[in-house]
C-alpha cells in the first residue's frame, strides 16, 4: 500500500527546446511519460501523477490507467508545476513529502525511486536527492554533467554544500554526478517556489542552488546508477535501445 502522506509528481510537457515532444516519443511501444510513469507507480512509494500543460499528454497518461492534472502554461520550472499539481492534488494539506520525478528519465530504476525519501527522516532535512560516484574523464570534465559537492553526514548520504557544472572538487578524491530527482517538505516546497531566482542559480543555470542559498538544507543519497535523461535525438535512441531488451 502506497504512503498517503507522499505525492509522486512528474512534471511534463512538449515544449522541450532540444528535443520538442518528447514526453509522447515511443519507447519500446509506449509513449515516454508513460515509462516513468510506471516505474513511479511500481516504487510505491505514494500516489502518483502527471502534472502537464498540454491536454494530449494528459490523455496518453489517463489511457494508460495512470492519473493526470493540467496545469498552467507559463510555469518557469518544473518545481512551478508540481507546486500547482500538489494544491490541486491535496488541497486539504495530507501529504507531507512531494517527489519530483522527471518525465525524461524512462530508465530510471525502482530503487532509485525509493532511494530519494530516507534523508527526509531527518528533520533537519528540507529536500532530498541522488548523486552517483563519477568513474569516466568524461563524466568528470561535461559542463552537462552536474556535480554534487558534500559532506558526509554516515553511511551513502551526504549533505550538499554545493552544486556545479564545473569539476569541482580539484585535486583527488571522489566526485558525484548529481541526479535531478528531488523529494521536498511539503513546507519546503512552498517556501522555494516563493523565492527569488538567486545570484548563483542564475550563474549556474541551477535551480537547486536557491535553495541553498536561502539556507535551505540539501541532503543527497549516493546511489550506484544514473538513469539517462532524454534530451536529444541521440539520448532518445539509447533509451530505446536500453528498453527494448529489457
Amino acid at each position: 500500500m502506497t504512503d498517503p502522506r507522499i505525492l509522486v509528481l512528474i512534471p511534463a510537457r512538449m515544449a522541450a527546446t532540444r528535443l520538442p515532444g518528447k514526453p509522447l516519443a515511443d519507447i519500446a511501444g509506449l509513449p515516454m511519460i508513460v515509462h516513468v510513469m510506471r516505474r513511479a507507480e511500481a516504487a510505491g512509494i505514494g500516489r502518483v501523477a502527471v502534472a502537464t500543460d498540454t491536454a494530449e499528454i494528459a490523455s496518453v497518461v489517463t489511457a494508460h490507467g495512470g492519473e493526470a492534472v493540467m496545469t498552467r502554461s507559463d510555469h518557469p520550472s518544473g518545481s512551478d508545476r508540481i507546486h500547482e499539481a500538489m494544491q490541486e492534488l491535496d488541497p486539504s494539506g495530507k501529504a507531507e513529502i512531494v517527489v519530483n520525478l522527471q518525465g525524461d528519465f524512462p530508465t530510471i530504476t525502482i530503487d532509485n525511486i525509493r532511494e530519494v525519501l530516507p534523508p527526509l527522516d531527518d528533520p533537519a532535512v528540507d529536500i532530498a536527492t541522488l548523486a552517483s560516484q563519477i568513474h569516466t574523464a568524461e563524466e568528470d570534465l561535461a559542463p552537462s554533467v552536474v556535480k554534487a559537492v558534500g559532506t558526509s553526514v554516515g553511511g551513502r548520504r551526504m549533505r550538499a554544500l554545493y552544486f556545479t557544472r564545473a569539476t569541482a572538487p580539484t585535486g583527488d578524491g571522489p566526485r558525484y554526478h548529481h541526479i535531478g530527482l528531488y523529494a521536498y517538505r511539503r513546507a519546503a516546497l512552498e517556501r522555494y517556489v516563493r523565492l527569488p531566482p538567486s545570484p548563483l542559480e542564475l550563474q549556474e543555470k541551477l535551480e537547486q542552488l536557491r535553495a541553498l542559498e536561502a539556507g535551505m538544507r540539501i541532503d543527497f543519497t549516493i546511489v550506484d546508477t544514473v538513469p539517462r535523461g532524454v534530451d536529444t535525438p541521440a539520448d532518445l535512441e539509447t533509451a530505446r535501445s536500453i528498453l527494448s531488451k529489457s
